[in-house]
This record gives structure tokens, C-alpha cells and sequence, in this order.
């Protein structure tokens, strides 16, 4: 039988891991036992002991890793995404079957996690669920056929995301109008190829934002309609949520002085009291059931990340992803009107597993 202990597939000094083992420890359980990235990529025996949950975690932040993922090279590259994924959802079935082997459970479907990494599947599930995402354009592969698939549609304003990119890596905001174009993107060209340069940055020619485009488009591309999105004093905003076995537990306002609202390419946390104000009780409440709608598309993850588009006037409501590894937000409380209020979001899932093994 399961028992309440933890271990956890993560890289060794990984914040998610480090905070995770900080709310095992308040929780009063033993410490997770650690099996490393880079130990599972190269093909090491898996040692999961008997009985435990098996928590997945990222690997985004061990080099070691992402090179074993990618191939050598710059850890800041764009490039690899689709190696990246093959690699990634082989080693997370390896992983299954060890701990089935060993008589343990993983916390979260390897599917579904491989599913969240391809932004084309993702979305085509949310919307085929009923889930409102923007619209998409048909699949192209490169900036040629990117301008063309834009005339069909009539977008002058699209969001251009690499298939298997991750923490806005790749993902460029472009406008277009007769003898004009914009693109805000956080990569840099450079002789080596695209590089995610974690500051945001303009292309304004034609010629540099094709080769952008172009550099970008062989791993796979997603093409969405831009949303407009509505502002907090000024500047534009989504929140991110977070769902934890179907409630939604944590939500954080990301602003942005351009697009792009990711916290760690120059965003900042917004006031989400302000958010609820805009919205309205009713308004929020939609927000957050639109969030648990798209985390209800993996049944076998008990957590998720959605980033929730808040439309212009906050009617319009999208959601842009859905994030198997979302949930890092320290220092964030739980939403008053949820399970898990005032408790940080690893304690929130720690609660949540309790709580499903006892009534297994």
C-alpha cells in the first residue's frame, strides 16, 4: 500500500525541489527521497524505494541535464525543443515503470505531462473539452507560410510559440500592417542561432524577423491569435492558477510593460484585489472554474499551471497553457475562497495527497 512518503524526480538544488522538502518537513514527513535528472537521462539504475508517492518535477534548471535532453550546447539556447521532448517523455515512461516496478505510484500521468509540452495537442484538447483558447492558425514551417496562414486567417496580431518551449523561451508577439512590423520576443539572434536572452527585445524589419521565424520554426511552431489583454494600472496582465486536484488553490497576477507577462522576463507580481475588482465576484469565480475546466482535461495530474488570458473590459476570458511544473510561486498564500487558504502551494498538495490516500 502507498504510504505518505515522498520521492521526488528533480535535479539536486532545484527551487521546486528545495521548497517542496521545506513544506515535507512542516507537514511532520520523512524527507523525499531525491532521484536526480540527470542520473535517470543517462540511464542509471532507478532506486525508488517501495511504496512511495513519486513526485515529478521539472528538470529546466540542472544543465546537466538539459544537455542530456538537448545535446550539448548553450543551456540559453531556443533550439532542441523537439529532441528536448522525445528525450523527456521517454525517460518520464522509464520513470513509470520503475515505480510500478517498485510497487510506487507517480503523482502525475506521463502522458499528460508530454501532452502539456506539446503546445499544438494541448490546445487542440482544451478546445475540443469546450475550453475557451484562442484561436489557432494551421501549423506552419517557417515565416513564409506564417505570413500566408495570417492573410487567410485575417490576424494582423499573432503569438508565434515554439511547439516545446517553455517560460516564454522562443515565444514571440508579432504585429503586422502594410509597410510595417513588430516583434517582441525575449530571443536574441546570434552567429550560434537563437538565444533566449531573458530580456525582451524588438525586431522591426522584415528581413530580422524572418530569420527569427525561420530559426525558430524546425523544432514546430503554435500560432494563436493575439488577445488583447487588460491592463492594471497600464499594464497588461494574465494570471496564472493554480489547480490542485480539481480546486483551484493559488492564483498570482503576472504584469507586464509589453506582452509578455512572465515574471521572470521583467514582469512583476500584480494586485490580484484589483483583479477581483475588475472582474467582479461572479467574473472571478468564472476565472477560476475556466482554470479547474482546463486542469479537468488531465485527470491523471493532480496539478496545473493555467495562464488565463483577461481579456480588454476582463469579459473575455482564454486560456494560453496549461503547465505540468506551474506551481513555483513562493511566498504565495492560498486563495481565501479555497481549500487550501493561507497555506503555501506545496503545502496545499501535500494536504491534497493526504487526503486522496485516505480515502483510497
Amino acid at each position: 500500500m502507498t504510504r505518505m512518503e515522498y520521492t521526488v524526480l528533480g535535479s539536486p538544488g532545484d527551487r521546486r525541489v528545495t521548497l517542496f522538502t521545506a513544506a515535507c518537513r512542516a507537514a511532520g514527513l520523512p524527507e523525499p527521497h531525491l532521484v536526480g535528472w540527470p542520473d535517470v537521462l543517462r540511464g542509471a539504475p532507478l532506486r525508488i524505494p517501495p511504496g512511495t508517492l513519486v513526485r515529478v518535477d521539472s528538470p529546466g534548471e540542472s544543465p546537466e541535464a538539459d544537455a542530456l535532453l538537448r545535446g550539448p550546447g548553450d543551456p540559453a539556447r531556443t533550439g532542441g525543443g523537439a529532441a528536448w521532448h522525445a528525450a523527456f517523455t521517454a525517460a518520464l515512461r522509464r520513470v513509470g515503470a520503475a515505480a510500478g516496478a517498485a510497487g510506487a505510484r507517480l503523482t502525475r500521468d506521463p502522458d499528460e505531462i508530454g501532452v502539456m509540452f506539446d503546445k499544438r495537442r494541448c490546445h487542440v484538447r482544451l478546445a475540443a473539452a469546450g475550453v475557451p483558447v484562442p484561436a489557432a492558425l494551421p501549423e506552419v514551417t517557417g515565416y513564409d507560410e506564417l505570413r500566408a496562414a495570417m492573410d487567410a486567417a485575417g490576424e494582423r496580431r499573432v503569438f508565434v510559440k515554439p511547439a516545446h518551449g517553455s517560460s516564454g523561451s522562443g515565444v514571440v508577439a508579432l504585429q503586422v500592417a502594410p509597410g510595417r512590423i513588430k516583434a517582441v520576443t525575449p530571443t536574441a539572434l546570434t552567429p550560434d542561432g537563437p538565444v533566449n536572452s531573458l530580456r525582451l527585445r524588438t525586431y522591426t524589419t522584415e528581413r530580422e524577423v524572418a530569420a527569427l521565424i525561420d530559426a525558430l520554426a524546425p523544432d514546430g511552431l503554435h500560432v494563436e491569435h493575439w488577445l488583447p489583454k487588460a491592463a492594471l494600472d497600464g499594464r497588461p496582465f494574465d494570471l496564472r492558477v493554480v489547480v490542485v486536484r480539481g480546486a483551484p488553490t493559488h492564483a498570482v497576477a503576472r504584469t507586464g510593460s509589453g506582452p509578455l507577462t512572465n515574471l521572470h522576463l521583467g514582469g512583476a507580481r500584480g494586485d490580484l484585489a484589483a483583479v477581483r475588482d475588475l472582474l467582479g465576484p461572479a467574473g472571478f469565480r468564472r476565472a477560476l472554474d475556466v482554470c479547474a475546466d482546463a486542469a479537468a482535461c488531465f485527470p491523471g495530474s493532480p496539478v496545473a499551471g493555467v495562464d488565463l488570458l483577461v481579456g480588454i473590459g476582463g469579459r473575455r476570458l482564454a486560456v494560453g497553457e496549461v503547465n505540468a511544473f506551474g506551481d513555483l510561486l513562493p511566498n504565495l498564500a492560498g486563495l481565501p475562497e479555497g481549500p487550501a487558504a493561507g497555506l503555501d502551494v506545496y503545502t496545499a498538495q501535500i494536504n491534497a495527497d493526504r487526503e486522496a490516500l485516505c480515502r483510497t
